[in-house]
């Protein structure tokens, strides 16, 4: 069993940054992969980005078009912690972000089917 928490969410003005941090248990969680993903209000959920190990030390990162160039993913395998770094946030990035794990990737992580553990989710919401 995986647990995780997201924290770091809040209210913001557009144009500034946020970083989100999700904390896994787990004693192999240098070989997660780790999903973020967000919900914004009447919305379904959606891919935002994923961290994966691609060979020894060195991981691989893709995001969503929507995201690609503000937002980056980062992790401290020490700490069993994931980061979302997000830049110059939009309006549109308001959403409840949500962390997941893959602890056997199984499939694509882009796909949300993939992940079998999810965190609680935090509230990020920017204002224009």
């Amino acid at each position: 069993q995986v647990q995780l928490e997201e924290s770091g969410g809040g209210l913001v003005q557009a144009g500034t940054s946020l970083r989100l941090s999700c904390a896994a248990s787990g004693r192999t969680f240098s070989n997660y992969n780790m999903g973020w993903f967000r919900q914004a209000p009447g919305k379904e959920r959606e891919f935002v980005g994923y961290n994966s190990r691609s060979g020894g030390a060195t991981y691989y990162a893709d995001y969503a078009d929507s995201v690609k160039g503000r937002f980056s993913i980062s992790r401290d395998n020490a700490k069993n912690t994931v980061y979302l770094r997000m830049n110059s946030l939009k309006p549109e990035d308001t959403a409840v972000y949500y962390c997941a794990a893959d602890p056997f990737r199984a499939g694509s992580p882009r796909d949300q089917a993939t992940y079998n553990y999810w965190g609680r989710g935090t509230q990020v919401t920017v204002s224009s």
